[in-house]
């Protein structure tokens, strides 16, 4: 067998409680003078981002807010960042936040200097190729939350508001310059966000562990992030105050983001149109379908959850690997079906169509078809 890949790794991370003190100069190493910091409207009515803006201002750099990022973040909230970032004459971005300030910020710096539709730069073959690379301005990231490893990306999701679709824009040149993970950032989150975040940090990590794709170090990060999902979710869950579990789950979310280069699957395939459409949160919506993916891959990742049950300490068997993501679901109060999360009178032709076209469809270990999608999408739902 030839074995050939394309590997890259992630970027400068200082992580540890209380180095948001350090974001100047993260500024300053990544050659920013004056950032616009992006994130959503309701992290900027927090605490945290004045005291964010406060350190950069301090230190002497000449910073700015925008805020206007909604949950699921759209090509018009785009569009009005980079108006803002041009007309502030900015020259890079803080982005802050979970993965919806985090995306729009890198988005943000990215498109500023391009003069083609973001459209064009879907992570489709060799688009990214058709980007001014030398025009992408610098990103210093500092997630706020522990799921979806945005800090540590070359891409970024962006809703098409048109077609409610999501579409994964990508570039080498996204890859933030710098990364703050400060875990005490983490302790306000609320438990319902602790727990979409978690589980979106343990889908990145099974669905990049399950990709048939060959990336084997991918394969030890992603076995080692759910092993940190299994430890520490449930106690950072029951414990928002829990630094230790925080500061893990943390590093499962970028553990996550590291290993899913290596491709993701169709419980991502499934939640990006079903979030689109029904503006549901993202990572509850993986765990929502993530049993009825699991079961509809079980006859190509049997042997390897077999595995990767023995190394997080439970039987090695597929159905104990099965029983410990249902008793966590359940324990972390993630719906069952997607009824229960508000999918209500689905366009089911329309989902399967845009699931199938789906960036991660590609690297399901189950070939994904016209035929087995509906009953797939049909399984998520009450019966």
């Amino acid at each position: 067998m030839t074995i050939t890949a394309n590997w890259s790794w992630p970027t400068p991370i200082r992580f540890g409680a209380g180095r948001i003190a350090e974001l100047a100069e993260a500024c300053h190493t990544a050659g920013i003078r004056k950032p616009l910091v992006v994130t959503d409207r309701g992290l900027a009515r927090l605490p945290l981002t004045l005291q964010v803006m406060d350190i950069l201002r301090r230190s002497g750099l000449d910073a700015d807010l925008f805020a206007e990022v909604d949950p699921n973040p759209n090509e018009r909230n785009l569009g009005v960042g980079v108006v803002t970032f041009k007309q502030g004459r900015h020259d890079g971005v803080v982005a802050l936040g979970g993965g919806s300030g985090l995306d729009l910020g890198k988005l943000v710096a990215f498109m500023a200097g391009q003069s083609r539709p973001v459209w064009d730069f879907e992570d489709i073959g060799d688009w990214w190729t058709r980007a001014d690379a030398e025009a992408i301005a610098p990103v210093v990231a500092v997630p706020t939350t522990a799921g979806t490893g945005s800090e540590v990306g070359r891409a970024a999701v962006l809703t098409n508001s048109e077609t409610h679709e999501k579409k994964i824009i990508f570039h080498p040149r996204m890859m933030p310059a710098q990364v703050i993970c400060d875990p005490e950032l983490t302790l306000g989150m609320p438990p319902v966000i602790t727990a979409g975040t978690g589980v979106d940090a343990l889908a990145h990590c099974i669905e990049a562990y399950c990709s048939p794709l060959y990336g084997p170090m991918a394969d030890g990060v992603a076995l080692e992030g759910m092993r940190l999902c299994k430890e520490y979710l449930l106690r950072a869950y029951r414990d928002g105050s829990d630094l230790e579990a925080r500061a893990q789950m943390m590093t499962a979310a970028a553990a996550g983001a590291t290993a899913f280069q290596k491709g993701l699957g169709a419980i991502h395939s499934l939640s990006h149109p079903i979030g689109a459409r029904y503006d549901t949160h993202h990572g509850t919506t993986n765990g929502v379908v993530m049993l009825p993916v699991l079961r509809f891959n079980r006859p190509a990742i049997e042997e390897r959850i077999v595995r990767a049950a023995a190394y997080l300490g439970l039987e090695p068997s597929f159905d104990a690997f099965l029983t410990f993501i249902d008793d966590l679901l359940h324990e972390l109060d993630i719906p069952k079906t997607l009824d229960a999360l508000g999918v209500s009178d689905p366009d089911l032709d329309a989902l399967c169509a845009s699931a199938l076209k789906d960036p991660t469809a590609g690297s399901n270990p189950v070939p994904l078809t016209r035929e087995n999608i509906p009953p797939l999408l049909q399984s998520c739902f009450e019966t």
